[in-house]
C-alpha cells in the first residue's frame, strides 16, 4: 500500500521580474486571478487532493505571503460587527489551521532543486507533493490536478508521478519532455525517458511537464549532492534522472487547462478564463468582454 501524500512543496522565492513594476513590493505570487491570489488557487489545489501540510519556501520579502495564510482578528472583528458573516465565513475556511503551514527560506537563487533540497526537513522521510504556483491547473472535470495524480498514484501503488501535457511540437525546446512507456490507464503511463527543452527533431513527445510533482524522499539525497546545471542552478530535473534509474516514474496527463501565470499573457487569459467560470461574473463580464473585442 503506497504511503499518503500529506505534504506538499510550493516553491514562492521567485523575484517576479517579467511583472516590474509591479512585483516591486507585491510579490508575484501575490498577484489576483480575479479576487483571489494566485497562490490561493494553488493551495486550494493542495488541500482538495488531501494535502494536510503545505510548506512554502520563501526568499526576503515575501512575508506577506505568510501574513495572507494568517489569521487576521482585526479583520474578522470587523466583518463580524458589520455582519458580513458570509465574507468571514470564507476567511476560516481558507485559513489553514494551527501547525500546517510552515515557511523556510532559500536564501541564495539558486534554482528550483534547491528550492526543493531546502525543505527536506520539514518534509522528513515520506514522499510528498511539489507545486509550482505560477502554472494553475484549471480541471475540466471538477478534480483537480493533484487529486488526478493521488488517485494515479494509490492505483500505481506508489512511485514518482510528474503531471504532463501537451504543447506545439515545435515549442518542446520550452519544456521538460517526457517519453511515454507501458501504460496503467488511459492517461496513466510508465515514464520512459525525460529530456530537458529537445529540439523537436529529438524530442520522445509533444508532453511536457507541467508543475506537478509527486515525489519520493529520495530525491533529497540526490539533491544535496546534485552539480550546478543549467543557468549555474541546481536543476530537479537532473536529481529525477538519476532517481529514475532505481525508481518507477509514472506520466498523468491533465485534464483540463493550464495557465503559466508567470508570463503577462498567461495571467491575463487566467483572469478571462476564471471570471467566465464564476456565475456571480460571467453573466455581466461576458457581455462587456464582448463589446471590448468589437472594438478591437
Amino acid at each position: 500500500m503506497a504511503t499518503p501524500i500529506r505534504k506538499a512543496i510550493l516553491p514562492v522565492a521567485g523575484l517576479g521580474t517579467r511583472f516590474l513594476p509591479a512585483t516591486k513590493a507585491v510579490p508575484k505570487e501575490m498577484l489576483t486571478v480575479v479576487d483571489r491570489p494566485v497562490v490561493q488557487h494553488v493551495v486550494d489545489e493542495a488541500r482538495a487532493a488531501g494535502i494536510e501540510h503545505i510548506v512554502f519556501v520563501t526568499g526576503r520579502n515575501k512575508g506577506v505571503i505568510e501574513d495572507h495564510f494568517d489569521r487576521q482578528y482585526e479583520l474578522e472583528a470587523t466583518l463580524s460587527e458589520r455582519g458580513k458573516h458570509h465574507l468571514l465565513d470564507v476567511l476560516r475556511e481558507e485559513t489553514m489551521g494551527p501547525g500546517k503551514t510552515s515557511f523556510t527560506r532559500q536564501q541564495l537563487p539558486l534554482g528550483l532543486g534547491h528550492a526543493v533540497w531546502c525543505a527536506r526537513d520539514i518534509i522528513g522521510n515520506e514522499p510528498f507533493a511539489l507545486l509550482l504556483p505560477d502554472m494553475l491547473h484549471k480541471p475540466r472535470n471538477g478534480k483537480g490536478c493533484l487529486a488526478q495524480m493521488v488517485d494515479a498514484y494509490r492505483k500505481a501503488g506508489g512511485g514518482n508521478h510528474l503531471a504532463v501535457y501537451e504543447v506545439p511540437p515545435e515549442q518542446t525546446d520550452q519544456y521538460g519532455i517526457v517519453g511515454l512507456g507501458e501504460p496503467l490507464s488511459d492517461n496513466v503511463h510508465r515514464i520512459s525517458r525525460m529530456v530537458e527543452k529537445p529540439k523537436t527533431s529529438v524530442a520522445p513527445s509533444n508532453l511536457a511537464i507541467s508543475g506537478r510533482y509527486i515525489l519520493q524522499p529520495e530525491i533529497f539525497d540526490l539533491l544535496a549532492t546534485q552539480e550546478r546545471g543549467a543557468g549555474g542552478e541546481i536543476q530537479l530535473t537532473d536529481s529525477m534522472l538519476k532517481l529514475a534509474k532505481k525508481q518507477d516514474f509514472y506520466s498523468v496527463t491533465f485534464d483540463g487547462s493550464i495557465y503559466d501565470c508567470g508570463s503577462k499573457l498567461g495571467f491575463l487569459t487566467a483572469n478571462v478564463a476564471y471570471a467566465l467560470d464564476r456565475p456571480d461574473i460571467a453573466e455581466s463580464f461576458l457581455p462587456e468582454l464582448k463589446a471590448l473585442l468589437a472594438k478591437q
